[in-house]
């Protein structure tokens, strides 16, 4: 009690919230992590925009009521400001390190979409600016607090299904040559494996809780004029130890598909939709006189990774997600490229990666109708 007889709040001191200047507003940027700072709003708050493309900020910024708009020609401005705790980088997947590096050298955290660049040695480069100048860095695998996934994982891990043995899965979608970035070569992290392989690999790696030691890849293509840079199809196995195989094919020339399966001695477990963040998920469990299956409908799947990276701030605490996990699935797609080129498996380093998603990582928050959006080209190559 205080001398005016007024309770005193004994470490119940009350956490400033953490301030995000958004980089990039494309597709994703407008679609979905600007309006997730609402649900997020218990520890992070949006502050400022960044962007090439004046009119996107003058419209986002009135739209979110954001007056800190600056063009990247402007970001160290905005840096050294002290307007921004943290950055949320949505660009095109070749500017990532670049941006991230500069955001450091100012002593601001990164929140980086996946993949996390386009090479290990970027990868390696972040990763130590980050550690040379004290900062949180978090690569943005969303699925690692989403709840279909997360119990997925928690079967996997159970001994339910058995001996684990078997990973399949088939990501594909039609994408429309609009001046996509999506359809631009692999040196500008361009083509399915960067896109929506990531997932694939990912989604092994966290199923299995274990690294591949060998991967092999194949491609095809159409006389599409839409793949005169990338490949159209990519068929990959990725070998783990304990005698696990890992396949996936993914393509940007077929019908939506968005599925995993993992196969053991005693069940499987099928995801539908897995790797979707605008739709519901099925989950269903296949055993020996039973089949189980759980819906889980759409969600919010950014506001949670806000939520987590400025808890992670505020409590001084590595992410999970962390570069290193960025790291693994760049070195993974790196190799099946390169399996591509030569025709041949390719035995891999040793991915040195003891972090996985746990169940406790998992943060709901419900979905929201889907914004106006300004001047972007969708996943699908469809104009807004």
């Amino acid at each position: 009690m205080s001398a005016e007889g007024v309770p005193m709040l004994i470490g119940k001191t009350k956490k400033k919230k953490i301030r995000y200047a958004v980089v990039g507003l494309g597709y994703i940027a407008q679609v979905a992590v600007l309006p997730a700072f609402r649900n997020a709003r218990k520890n992070s708050k949006l502050v400022a925009l960044v962007s090439g493309d004046k009119e996107k900020l003058k419209r986002l910024g009135e739209k979110y009521k954001i007056d800190k708009c600056y063009l990247y020609s402007e970001f160290e401005d905005c840096l050294r400001s002290g307007l921004v705790d943290a950055v949320y980088i949505a660009t095109p997947n070749f500017y990532h390190r670049n941006i991230m590096e500069t955001a450091a050298k100012y002593g601001v955290h990164v929140l980086c979409e996946k993949p996390m660049a386009v090479t290990t040695e970027d990868c390696l480069s972040m990763i130590n600016e980050a550690n040379k100048n004290n900062i949180q860095l978090m690569i943005a695998y969303r699925l690692h607090f989403e709840a279909a996934n997360l119990e997925a994982i928690k079967i996997a891990q159970s001994k339910r299904l058995g001996d684990l043995k078997i990973f399949n899965s088939v990501f594909t979608m039609q994408v429309k040559d609009h001046n996509n970035i999506r359809l631009e070569e692999a040196e500008k992290g361009g083509g399915p494996l960067y896109d929506i392989g990531i997932y694939c690999i990912n989604a092994a790696r966290y199923l299995f809780k274990s690294e591949p030691v060998e991967v092999f890849a194949m491609s095809a293509h159409s006389k599409d004029s839409r793949f005169k840079k990338v490949d159209e199809l990519v068929s990959c196995v990725m070998k783990f130890p304990d005698d696990r195989l890992a396949t996936f094919s993914i393509s940007f020339g077929a019908f939506a598909s968005a599925d995993y399966d993992l196969i053991g001695t005693k069940g499987r477990l099928r995801l539908e939709k897995g790797y979707e963040y605008s739709t519901s998920m099925a989950l269903k469990i296949y055993e020996e006189k039973k089949i189980i299956t759980k819906k889980y409908p759409k969600r919010d799947q950014f506001a949670p990774e806000l939520i987590y990276f400025s808890e992670c701030i505020q409590k001084k605490r590595r992410p999970e997600p962390s570069g290193e996990e960025g790291l693994a699935d760049i070195k993974i797609i790196e190799a099946l490229l390169l399996s591509i080129d030569l025709g041949s498996p390719i035995m891999l380093d040793e991915i040195n990666k003891k972090t996985r998603p746990s169940e406790q990582q998992k943060i709901t928050r419900p979905s929201f109708a889907k914004p106006r959006l300004f001047n972007v080209v969708g996943p699908g190559g469809e104009k807004h």
